[in-house]
């Protein structure tokens, strides 16, 4: 059993959910965080009883500024060594930008974005001090995508997400740290029917969907050996290729046609 802790947001279900799976599997202790007390407590007891490993969790909501700060307080009254941090927790405003309240997209900043930097900034700290630590970024295919017309902050953030994560290799690989920005494509979870764009998803082909745990297979892999990026399954690298070769007037009309509920609602 390592005596590290991975720190995984958003870990209730989905593809944080398989993330944990995946590093209790390798023998990593968890500190899972997500805002359902409840479901934290039930997904604890279930891995700790199947990998024997250590795993506690903090329910929190990471639309609250604060969150990140209570869990990195957390973490230190229990001296938990946070040697990977997974930054997975998500949000959708699922409406048109001018139907959102300010309040909304604030809150959609704060998970997707501010929380992040906030998380690692405080937790990359004792990195340093040990010379050692992996940072996991999902971000989405959707950073390299033409805009959608729903959730139009959604791709923006991703983008901005992934030059965060280039930043701090630039910065801090040579301290021996590590940033990977995983970027799945259309991922089957509970995600799109919690944020009210599950008919939009069940628009898309099936071969653009893939299973979460996969997803999470990937990207703990990647993780691990300290890839910079990484595009889960051979599918969406050879999508992302296209629309980084195609202009993105004729990718748009592909998308359109094939996704359709990015582009019209």
């Amino acid at each position: 059993m390592n005596d590290s802790y991975v720190l995984v947001t958003g870990a209730s279900s989905g593809i944080g959910l398989e993330i944990s799976k995946c590093f209790a599997k390798r023998g990593f202790n968890l500190i899972l965080t997500a805002r359902s007390k409840d479901k934290l407590n039930d997904i604890s007891e279930q891995i700790k009883s199947k990998y024997n490993v250590n795993v506690d969790f903090i329910s929190c909501d990471l639309s609250d500024k604060n969150s990140p700060f209570k869990i990195f307080d957390y973490c230190s009254s229990k001296n938990y060594e946070v040697s990977i941090l997974v930054n997975n927790a998500g949000f959708a405003n699922p409406d048109r930008f001018h139907e959102t309240s300010m309040d909304d997209e604030e809150k959609f900043i704060r998970v997707l974005g501010t929380s992040v930097i906030s998380l690692t900034k405080v937790f990359i700290k004792k990195m340093l001090q040990k010379k050692h630590g992996r940072i996991m970024i999902i971000s989405s295919v959707a950073a390299f995508a033409p805009p959608s017309s729903i959730q139009s902050l959604y791709g923006p953030i991703k983008t901005f997400m992934n030059r965060f994560s280039e930043g701090l290799n630039l910065s801090y690989n040579r301290k021996g740290i590590t940033s990977t920005a995983v970027c799945p494509g259309y991922t089957v979870t509970n995600f799109h029917t919690a944020s009210g764009v599950q008919d939009e998803m069940d628009r898309v082909p099936t071969f653009m969907k893939k299973d979460a745990k996969r997803i999470a297979e990937e990207a703990v892999e990647a993780t691990l050996k300290g890839k910079s990026l990484c595009v889960p399954t051979k599918t969406w690298k050879v999508i992302v290729f296209l629309i980084k070769l195609l202009p993105s007037s004729v990718f748009s009309m592909v998308n359109k046609a094939m996704a359709p509920g990015r582009y019209e609602k």
